[in-house]
């Protein structure tokens, strides 16, 4: 089945999966989606991710992350640059998410990084997504 927003479709599989109380959710992979669950366990909203070779494709399994009380880490996924209407940010322009409690994942010319990161290293780029 084609997807006209992957990306979209990845947070909504998480968003959906976290609902649910799901301990993992199975994701078609492609490189910029292995980027975001990099940065998503970087940054402690998930536990961990691996990428299971399945037949026809590839497929991330990640594993999702709760606190004590089996409340989930990740509270809000938001889709900002969609298909239909691309954001472009500059350096100074990327959003703190929440006063710094969220992130805000970036497409830069050096690959998908966080927010705080492009701002760091003087890069502006696609506005992905917020996590808080």
């Amino acid at each position: 089945m084609t997807v006209s927003d992957p990306i979209a479709d990845m947070l909504t599989r998480i968003r959906n999966a976290v609902m649910v109380r799901h301990d993992a959710v199975l994701i078609p992979a492609s490189r910029m989606k292995l980027a975001i669950a990099k940065i998503l366990k970087e940054e402690g909203f998930v536990n961990d991710y691996e990428v299971l070779k399945g037949k026809p494709h590839r497929v991330i399994k990640m594993r999702l992350k709760y606190d004590e009380s089996n409340r989930p880490v990740l509270s809000a996924l938001e889709r900002v640059s969609k298909p239909g209407l691309r954001v472009y940010v500059e350096r100074k322009e990327i959003p703190r998410v929440s006063g710094g409690l969220g992130v805000a994942i970036v497409s830069t010319s050096k690959g998908v990084m966080t927010g705080q990161q492009a701002r760091r290293q003087g890069l502006g780029g696609e506005l992905l997504c917020y996590v808080l």
